[in-house]
């Protein structure tokens, strides 16, 4: 009997949608109606549900296969712009100024004042295909905190904010403890 758990299942279907989504990434803009871009929606929808549920699954992926393979162009523009979109997001998020056009025209980097290659060519990616991240904003560092922790906490201080940062997450004791029990009952074999 092979027992699968709603973890497994949910990462397949994170997976799925990933996956999908990167291939039919097309957005409102590029359709001349909005009528036309729901129904591009819906069906996109209706392919990632019957993949993760494993309904006619070869024809979803003789489809895909087929869509990818015809709008490859368009699919490479689009993942382009949402880098793009993603490198200004970050450097936003970071303070800094967006590279311009005229940045790029001339290859230099406005955020580390470095040139960068060719115009068009993008920083090595990771898995997924999502760009690698340049760096680490600066972390902020809370005020009246030292190396030992919050000055002015003695242990009583201490135990009630480890309990109630623990029930704010929605932790309990019996949580553990009921979950623990289902686990031991849920693993013996009849």
């Amino acid at each position: 009997m092979v027992v699968a758990s709603a973890t497994t299942t949910f990462h397949k279907e994170i997976a799925i949608r990933r996956r999908i989504s990167s291939i039919f990434n097309k957005r409102e803009d590029d359709f001349p109606s909005l009528r036309e871009y729901n129904d591009y929606l819906e069906e996109v929808e209706d392919m990632a549900t019957n993949l993760v549920e494993g309904i006619d699954v070869p024809a979803i992926e003789a489809k895909i296969a087929k869509y990818q393979e015809e709008n490859a162009e368009q699919i490479m523009i689009n993942r382009a712009r949402k880098a793009e979109e993603l490198a200004a997001a970050m450097a936003a998020s970071k303070g800094h100024p967006a590279q311009t056009d005229t940045d790029v025209a001339t290859g230099v980097n406005s955020q580390a004042g470095i040139g960068t290659g060719a115009p068009g060519t993008y920083a090595p990616t990771v898995a997924g295909g999502q760009p690698r991240p340049t760096g680490m904003a600066p972390q902020p560092i809370p005020v009246g905190v030292g190396p030992e922790g919050y000055a002015a906490d003695d242990e009583e201080m201490m135990k009630l904010r480890a309990e109630r940062g623990g029930r704010a997450g929605g932790w309990s004791l019996e949580l553990s403890k009921r979950r623990a029990i289902e686990e031991a009952f849920g693993s013996i074999w009849i």
